[in-house]
């Protein structure tokens, strides 16, 4: 087993203490380790010494503002095979390794430097993108994958920031927090993430902050495979997350639809309420492992589900206080409560469906749903934060009338209920026809057309402009979102992967009772033995699974093609067509054009071509003359 990023004993205060990192200064999306005896591969002030160089290159080779298509399009004019070259002798024979790295640093630098100098913004945006050019180039023209995957994605570097390291991070780690969309998209990339999610590269058990090759990968036997660790791979833990996720929702199907009159908890209900609580505790871990930084959309929406559960059951046990029999006192009280459980129980329906999108993100169709979704929650923020203002302006002009024409604000409901139809795009005008008249039919007027012309028209551009945005890189941000639910399973992972609702058997079954006291060879086996119990039924099907594509593997191997490669039908009898030989080689080649010039330019050159060769005639043609005229003189 690799060695533990965190454990669950730091969590209850038994043995753990983490580190915290003080001198990252860019926003993670990710949680990072824990574990201080990662260090960067290459010294930091080396590393930092790179980034500036780069940086510079980056600012001479973009010295002002240009479209950015100049710098996108392939066969750049400006992004060079000469500064792509320039970028990866930056760091010289010997530090080459990182220079993906620095170039991705170099972008952080510029958008920061967008964010603080407003009047070069788009300069710096520019130069960030133009970092991420280059950093794809040097990735998809590496030749040697070992290579590329080992030390330029998988190796940790630091900077020197406030005078001290940064916390180590490799390149498929400091992509995904910067959403270094041509980076992620880039061949290399893509397959180092491919060889994570199926668990092909793994965490060397004696250095944490390096990855080895999984051993048994070509091992065409069952047993092998059939290893707890296997769980570590993100492909099965995403499956088993999705098996549960159904679970869950099959659980509260059954719970909702056969209700306790009596009040009493029946065992569905258990293991729903218990279900609950390992989704909870897991929610606390995250927050644990990297704090506010990870929180985002779907931990609100869960943690909203979990908190309507958990009042739910509140509601439940409440209702258990009071006797069955109605003409006991308090005896009503029994099932107006148990009713309020039911009535909120059944009010999370929604979000029980809602909630399996989140493990069905690996699909690509949901996948770019989900990103288009997550920006346009983010552009509502404007829209929620302009209509806060305008409600509670008006609101309060609303009550002072209220109060004005009666001395008494009684009619503040009514007020609320008329301003929510307004946002809903319902207006009710009759009711203020005879309200603080003339004053408050106009006031409403004036409220219904802010809200309706203006403000749902500003959100409604905003939805539009995001669905655009997305769309057009829809691939590249699907194989974003692959990439960053990849790396949430790879990066600081558990020593013992326990997934919720089974987290609950690694807190009350292992680490209270075991963990603080048993020595680590014995305790490892116990958790190697739950797992491998839990786990079993995907343990086999995942064992039948890599056993067949280790025979695929064998198969590559001996093509001597990359162990992922798969036979296409233009393939199969590739090897039986001589191109060279029967002269199609050379017939396409006379025939294809040369894309990487424009046309104008290519009949420049040819002109110049035929000039110099014009400049030669003539110097040979005034040699000749110049000789006949000596052979003249003498004779």
């Amino acid at each position: 087993m690799a060695p533990s990023r965190f454990s669950w004993s730091g969590l209850l205060g038994l043995s753990s203490h983490p580190s915290h990192d003080h001198h990252q200064s860019h926003h993670r999306l990710l949680p990072s380790y824990r574990d201080d005896s990662i260090v960067s591969a290459i010294p930091a002030e080396d590393v930092t010494k790179i980034a500036i160089r780069i940086r510079y290159l980056v600012e001479e080779c973009v010295p002002c503002e240009l479209a950015e298509e100049l710098i996108t399009q392939p066969h750049s004019r400006i992004i060079t095979r000469k500064v792509v070259l320039a970028a990866k002798e930056a760091g010289g024979a010997e530090h080459r390794a990182c220079v993906v790295f620095c170039l991705l640093t170099s972008k952080r630098w510029f958008k920061h430097q967008a964010l603080v100098e407003l009047w070069d913004a788009d300069l710096h945006k520019l130069r960030a993108k133009a970092c991420e050019m280059i950093a794809k180039y040097i990735i998809e023209d590496e030749d040697n994958m070992d290579y590329l995957l080992q030390q330029v994605l998988l190796k940790r570097y630091s900077i020197i920031s406030d005078g001290a390291p940064t916390r180590p991070v490799n390149v498929i780690e400091q992509a995904v927090d910067l959403h270094a969309l041509p980076v992620i998209a880039s061949s290399g990339y893509q397959k180092c993430i491919s060889y994570l999610w199926r668990g092909w590269l793994v965490q060397d058990e004696n250095d944490p902050s390096s990855f080895v090759d999984y051993k048994n990968r070509d091992n065409t036997s069952f047993w092998p495979h059939l290893d707890p660790d296997r769980m570590r791979a993100p492909v099965y833990q995403n499956a088993f997350q999705l098996l549960v996720s159904i679970l869950y929702l099959v659980l509260y199907t059954i719970v909702i639809n056969t209700i306790n009159a009596k009040g009493g908890l029946d065992i569905v209900e258990i293991i729903l309420y218990i279900f609950t609580a390992g989704f909870i505790f897991d929610e606390l871990t995250k927050f644990y492992k990297a704090g506010y930084h990870i929180l985002g959309f779907w931990n609100a929406f869960n943690n909203t589900l979990y908190s309507l559960l958990v009042v739910s059951l509140a509601f439940r046990i409440v209702a258990l206080g009071y006797p069955v029999d109605h003409d006991t006192e308090g005896g009503g009280d029994r099932e107006k409560y148990n009713s309020l459980s039911y009535n909120l129980l059944a009010l999370t329906a929604p979000m029980f469906y809602g909630r399996l999108l989140l493990y069905l993100d690996t699909v690509r169709f949901f996948g770019a749903m989900l990103v288009v979704l997550k920006v346009m929650m983010k552009e509502s923020l404007i829209f929620f934060a302009l209509l806060v203002v305008v409600i509670i302006g008006f609101l309060q002009a609303f009550i002072g009338m209220d109060v004005a024409d009666d001395g008494v604000g009684d009619a503040t409901l009514f007020i609320l209920q008329a301003m929510v139809n307004a946002i809903m795009q319902s207006p009710d005008f009759s009711g203020f026809e005879r309200f603080a008249h003339p004053f408050g039919i106009i006031l409403y007027y004036i409220f219904t057309f802010v809200i309706m012309v203006i403000l749902l028209n500003i959100l409604i551009a905003l939805y539009n402009s995001s669905y655009e945005d997305i769309y057009q890189n829809a691939d590249d941000e699907y194989l974003a979102l692959f990439s960053h639910k990849t790396m949430q399973f790879v990066r600081a992972p558990d020593e013992n992967v326990f997934i919720a609702p089974f987290n609950l058997i690694e807190i009350f079954v292992l680490v209270i009772p075991f963990e603080w006291w048993l020595p680590k060879e014995q305790y490892e086996y116990l958790n190697d033995a739950i797992m491998g119990i839990i786990y079993s039924p995907l343990l086999f099907g995942a064992a039948i699974f890599e056993t067949r594509t280790a025979n695929e593997i064998r198969f590559n191997r001996q093509r001597g093609e990359a162990d992922d490669d798969s036979i296409e039908e233009w393939e199969e009898l590739q090897d039986q067509v001589d191109f060279e030989g029967d002269g199609w080689a050379k017939k396409v080649c006379d025939s294809k054009s040369n894309v990487e010039e424009e046309p104008a330019v290519v009949e420049v050159k040819k002109l110049r071509q035929e000039i110099d060769e014009l400049k030669d005639m003539l110097k040979s043609l005034t040699k000749s003359l110049e000789a006949k005229k000596e052979d003249s003189s003498l004779i």
